[in-house]
């Protein structure tokens, strides 16, 4: 018999378990997170919901026994360790690149008529709108994979420097969820609980969302000309004035220490002449009643960047709270506008 074919004959005779690599030992499953069922805040936060909102007892009870501690939420709300350099030269360029750019371009064109009413209707320009939603998801690609139940419950119940909040936060969530007739199981989002291509706060959703489209609902994870009417809606409603600028260019006179101004905070307070007072200044034309802050941005070991913020570039910063995000939606925005 010729070799080649005794050789298949003895690999045809092996049985084909023999054949299969040895199995791996089983694993023991991955203990299941912790649910909110049991626990005393959880318990109080129920009576309140059942005697304020007329939630049925066991039905919220049942939520909570699904509700899950995620380590992954706490671990990624937790402040910058001690000793971490904010750059506001990192943060822009994870902001400013190709893709919300030419995304958003995009986005602009394809919804320019929404742009433009929203516009119409509160008098916010279409740049702003479209540079809020490439920075918050890029235009709906990235809008959190976290279950918002156990975001909310996370953070309400175990991160005690925000509590309040994020109870008020879960409060608002199940309100919604209750007048969506949305399974509040199955709403994802970012770990701190924002929602859609806007990245609303269920709070902000209930005050401020709207349906811009006109379907009789408001859908901000799926809708972008709701998310478009509804970010225009929210910056209105905290002050934006239509056609005045989010900032100046700032300068300093010799000497000048700008500490004392920014200890005074983002809300605009000073006028241009009481900055002067001060040895702030700007090579450009300030209205004589504008009212403006010193706006500083750290570069970790480098200058910082300054300008003098207006009222507009504080209404932003009432979308998140952080200058780092103000300009950076600012500068996205000039980018957009000169890129169409």
């Amino acid at each position: 018999m010729p070799l080649l074919l005794a050789v298949l004959l003895v690999i045809a005779t092996v049985p084909a378990e023999a054949k299969r690599p040895p199995a791996e030992p089983a694993r023991p499953p991955a203990a299941e997170a912790p649910h909110y069922g049991d626990r005393p805040e959880a318990a109080e936060f129920v009576d309140a919901m059942v005697e304020r909102h007329g939630f049925e007892r066991p039905a919220l009870e049942r939520v909570f026994r699904d509700a899950r501690r995620n380590a992954t939420v706490l671990r990624l709300i937790a402040p910058a360790p001690s000793g971490f350099k904010r750059s506001w030269k990192a943060y822009r360029a994870r902001f400013l690149d190709p893709l919300r750019v030419r995304e958003g371009v995009a986005f602009w064109r394809t919804h320019e008529a929404a742009l433009e009413r929203a516009r119409a209707t509160w008098q916010v320009p279409p740049e702003i709108v479209v540079a809020i939603i490439g920075v918050e998801t890029i235009y709906g690609r990235v809008t959190g994979d976290f279950r918002v139940l156990d975001a909310l419950s996370t953070l309400a119940f175990d991160y005690p420097r925000r509590a309040d909040y994020f109870r008020s936060e879960l409060e608002q969530f199940l309100l919604h969820a209750r007048e969506d007739g949305a399974d509040v199981t199955s709403v994802r989002g970012s770990f701190a609980g924002a929602i859609g291509l806007p990245q609303f706060m269920p709070g902000s959703i209930r005050r401020y969302a709207t349906d811009f489209d006109g379907d009789g609902k408001i859908d901000l994870r799926a809708s972008p000309v709701d998310a478009i009417g509804s970010v225009a809606r929210f910056l209105a409603e905290h002050g934006w004035r239509g056609g005045e600028p989010t900032h100046y260019p700032a300068r300093f006179a010799p000497g000048t220490d700008p500490a004392p101004l920014i200890e005074a905070g983002i809300e605009p307070r000073f006028t241009a002449a009481e900055l002067a007072e001060r040895g702030v200044g700007s090579p450009a034309e300030i209205p004589a009643d504008a009212l403006l802050a010193l706006i500083d941005l750290p570069n970790a070991d480098a200058d910082p960047d300054y300008h003098l913020g207006a009222r507009n570039f504080y209404v932003i910063t009432r979308y998140n709270r952080s200058s780092f995000y103000a300009m950076a939606v600012i500068e996205l925005a000039e980018v957009l506008a000169s890129a169409r």
